[in-house]
Order: structure tokens, then C-alpha cells, then sequence
């Protein structure tokens, strides 16, 4: 996949995740917005040239992009994201958990998606 694919899965996997939701699967959406975020860090992780073949390469993108800007929530946001990859397996997210952090997911995405090269 090339950067702009990266991209447009990252916003395709936020809608899939609203309609999961919608249905009441939240396992399937808590995935998916896994998903939406690692593509969006995928996307800037391949324009920079950074590795982002692993879920470690990824949370490593992101720790570098949030110093490079110096700005926490980019780090922050993340770990919110990848508690929805663990609630995907575990389902240990309280309902009230679950929506609550969804909009930060969101958040994230946006954030990322909106970088442009190194700050």
C-alpha cells in the first residue's frame, strides 16, 4: 500500500467502526478502530520512511511523532487506540469505557492524518 492508501483505509475503518457500533458489535468495532489509527500512523510512518511492520514499530511512530511536535496527545491518543485492539480480544472495556474513548480514536486519526512532514 502507498502512503494515500494507508489514508483512506484509516477513514474507511472509522466509518466501519461506526456502523459495527450501530449494530452492536463491539468487537468488531473496537477492531476496526484499531485499525483506522494503525493505517493513519502506517500513512505518516511510509511518507518519513519509518518501519511500521509491527504493532511496536507503530506504537514507536507514534512516541516519535508526538516528540517531533511536542505534543503528548499524539502518544496519548494512541494508547487509547490500542486499548480498543486489546478490547477486541479480551472485551474487558466497560460499555462507558467504550464510548467515551471512542471520539478520541477519532481524534487521533484526524491528528495524524493531518501532519505534514516533519514539524
Amino acid at each position: 500500500m502507498v502512503v494515500e492508501e494507508h489514508a483512506r483505509a484509516a477513514r474507511a475503518f472509522l466509518e466501519a467502526a461506526d456502523q459495527e457500533f450501530a449494530a452492536g458489535d463491539v468487537l468488531q468495532g473496537s477492531e476496526k478502530l484499531w485499525g483506522a489509527a494503525a493505517h493513519a500512523v502506517m500513512a505518516i510512518a511510509q511518507e518519513r520512511g519509518w518501519r511500521f511492520n509491527s504493532h511496536g514499530a507503530l506504537k514507536d511512530a507514534a512516541r516519535r511523532l508526538s516528540e517531533e511536535y511536542d505534543e503528548c496527545s499524539i502518544r496519548d491518543r494512541f494508547a487509547v487506540a490500542e486499548k480498543f485492539h486489546g478490547n477486541f480480544y479480551h472485551q474487558w472495556m466497560p460499555d462507558v469505557q467504550v464510548e467515551q474513548d471512542r471520539p478520541i480514536v477519532r481524534e487521533f486519526v484526524d491528528q495524524v492524518l493531518s501532519l505534514d512532514g516533519p514539524a
